[in-house]
């Protein structure tokens, strides 16, 4: 997750591509599924490898860790347009100004919304295995999509 296939792979990706007027949906969705979207499927892989986690557990836990990685990257692409930047801790607006390949400049903010709610249901669905013992990882869902921050 963390080499060229992976977070260095997308941000080489997202680098080459600010500014290029022609951005499609299929290359925003490589540069975060392969930053944002490696890290957290990563993260939350690793803790159920050693918690112990079954080949189903885990299969799981993957789902729900690309899902929420990719609803974490879109909801930071809306919080770019709709946060101010005391709220985000960057200059808001600084994604659109550097021509940043985001969900919003190619869909359009409605339907980058709809996705990142798409994606945290997709998450959620991929728990429903592990039962209530997951539902740390549900509030982490949620919180991805809601935040303000």
């Amino acid at each position: 997750c963390a080499g060229t296939y992976g977070m260095v792979g997308g941000q080489v990706v997202d680098m080459e591509s600010e500014g290029k007027p022609d951005m499609d949906l299929p290359t925003v969705q490589y540069i975060h599924t392969h930053k944002t979207g490696a890290l957290i499927k990563a993260s939350v892989v690793a803790g159920a490898l050693l918690g112990g986690a079954d080949d189903k557990q885990l299969a799981a836990i993957l789902r729900y860790g690309e899902a929420a990685g990719l609803a974490f990257q879109i909801a930071d692409d809306i919080l770019d347009i709709e946060g101010t930047t005391e709220e985000i801790g960057k200059d808001a607006g600084s994604d659109e100004a550097r021509g940043k390949a985001t969900y919003p400049a190619v869909m359009g903010l409605a339907a980058a919304k709809q996705e990142a709610q798409a994606m945290m249901d997709e998450a959620m669905l991929a728990l429903e295995p592990l039962g209530a013992a997951a539902e740390p990882l549900r509030a982490i869902a949620r919180y991805i999509v809601e935040r303000k921050n």
